[in-house]
């Protein structure tokens, strides 16, 4: 993976602004509002936490909403992404097109809940490469 400039932040930062995505995007969707506009918060909050592990690691990572790329970067430098979580780069297509109109079809409700619930796993499995696997217990469980 191409290394461009140190991003700022220590990785408890990013991944607290992954959290923080990840509360807007469970947020109850306000009227006048798309799936897709909380299914972009659900793809940031992975993309913020995979690159705390980055950050935790002392690595330098691209600028990117490919979540594909950051995973691809972080299997180089040595470190195992489990299938589930590697099925999450999905998401990236919630940082572009399902942002604007014409793009895609709507997101259904159903593909919203998935899109949270692959968020949850990104940010659990973080957490843990972060804070080890006790931290893992205070996360939700679906990593």
């Amino acid at each position: 993976m191409p290394r461009h400039r140190d991003a700022p932040g220590s990785p408890a930062d990013w991944l607290a602004r992954a959290r923080s995505d990840l509360a807007i995007a469970k947020a109850p969707l306000p009227e006048e509002a798309f799936y897709e506009d909380l299914c972009f918060h659900a793809q940031q909050a992975a993309e913020k936490a995979l690159k705390a592990v980055y950050r935790h690691k002392g690595w330098i990572f691209r600028y990117t909403h490919d979540l594909d790329a950051l995973f691809c970067g972080l299997k180089k430098e040595g470190i195992e992404v489990l299938g589930e979580v590697m099925e999450t780069d999905v998401l990236s297509g919630y940082a572009s097109e399902a942002r604007y109109p014409g793009f895609d079809e709507a997101v259904t409700e159903e593909e919203y809940q998935e899109a949270i619930r692959m968020a949850e796993a990104v940010l659990a499995w973080a957490t843990k490469q972060i804070e080890g696997p006790s931290a893992s217990q205070t996360q939700p469980s679906s990593v």
